[in-house]
C-alpha cells in the first residue's frame, strides 16, 4: 500500500508514505500520511481502524475523515518515538476508540473483523 492516494471524505489529501509497526505484535498501528503537496511539511498519521475502504485497482485508501479534520490533527515528528500520550491526544482528537481499550469497550463488529491484538 506504500504510494497509494488517501481519499478524505472530501477528497484527496495525499499518500501513503510509510508504515509504523508495534514491534512487539507487529501489528500496523499507523499509515504515514505525505501531505507535502498540500501542508508544506506537516506530516499526520492515520489508523488503520480508519480506513473504510482499499481500492486495489485505483490504488487507493478511503478514510471517512475529511481532509480539514486531518489537516488540524495531531502533527507527527517522525524524529520522536510514538508514545501513549501521542496517541492519546490521536485518538482523542479523532474521537475514536484506541487499539488497546478494552474488547468490551470495541464495537462487536470492529473487533471480530480487525482480529484484534491486544
Amino acid at each position: 500500500m506504500t504510494g497509494y492516494h488517501i481519499d478524505a471524505t472530501d477528497g484527496e489529501i495525499g499518500h501513503v508514505r510509510d508504515f509504523i509497526v508495534d514491534d512487539e505484535t507487529w501489528a500496523i498501528r499507523y499509515l504515514e500520511v505525505d501531505a507535502r503537496n498540500w501542508w508544506s511539511g506537516k506530516k499526520v498519521l492515520v489508523s488503520p481502524q480508519w480506513i473504510d475502504n482499499v481500492s486495489w485497482p485505483d490504488s487507493k485508501v478511503y478514510v471517512n475523515l475529511s481532509r480539514e479534520t486531518i489537516k488540524n490533527g495531531p502533527e507527527w515528528d517522525e524524529s520522536i518515538p510514538v508514545t501513549r500520550e501521542y496517541e492519546h491526544r490521536l485518538y482523542d482528537y479523532y474521537a475514536q476508540l484506541p487499539y488497546w481499550a478494552p474488547e468490551s469497550a470495541q464495537p462487536h463488529n470492529r473487533a471480530a473483523s480487525k482480529g484484534r491484538l491486544n
